[in-house]
């Protein structure tokens, strides 16, 4: 039997992006292609095989430790986006001010697909979903310098829609407009 199953669904890649300077902004660059490298994007923030810890890993390692880096890609999904921007008072949010790389279209839950699912472009690219991205108050600032007034609501308003952070696990191009199939682990819930 497969370590992973075709889940029957797939998405179309609606935006592309990076996030060259982090320090700086988490306002993003839209592209119309990336390289998804073993180490990730090469000129976005995130790229590298290894990472300092932070807050979000602090149960498990002191913040600094280097770690493994599950963080390469923050894919959200299109419907969920269009609901944290609803929420936040906002007709649209740019994906570009969170410090997003993909967003998808058609996946269902997408920031619940189980941990280990496989986005697997036609061309074989496949990023694996690590975690659920969970909302911080940092990107605030960059929604604040493009929507007065909403930067403050967009933790709130992400809850349980920020879609994932991702890994890459075979390199290769991805494109606006390209499909990803999605393969989930084969295997029952834990259930303790």
């Amino acid at each position: 039997m497969p370590e992973h199953i075709d889940s029957g669904y797939s998405g179309e890649i609606t935006w592309l992006g990076l996030m060259p300077d982090r320090e700086k902004t988490l306002r993003g660059e839209a592209r119309d292609s990336l390289f998804a490298a073993f180490d990730g994007i090469r000129e976005d923030s995130h790229f590298g095989a290894t990472r300092a810890s932070c807050g979000r890993t602090q149960g498990q390692h002191p913040v600094g430790t280097k770690i493994r880096n599950t963080r390469q890609f923050t894919v959200l999904c299109a419907r969920e986006l269009a609901v944290v921007a609803q929420n936040m008072g906002l007709e649209h949010l740019d994906p570009a001010l969170i410090g997003a790389n993909l967003v998808v279209s058609g996946l269902p839950d997408f920031s619940h697909i189980p941990p280990s699912s496989r986005l697997i472009a036609e061309n074989g690219t496949t990023l694996v979903a690590d975690v659920i991205n969970l909302p911080c108050v940092f990107p605030g600032k960059t929604i604040e310098s493009d929507h007065a007034g909403k930067g403050k609501t967009f933790k709130g308003a992400a809850k349980d829609r920020r879609g994932v952070t991702a890994w890459v696990l075979c390199e290769g191009m991805l494109r606006v407009g390209d499909q990803l199939r999605l393969h989930i682990p084969a295997q029952r819930s834990w259930t303790p």
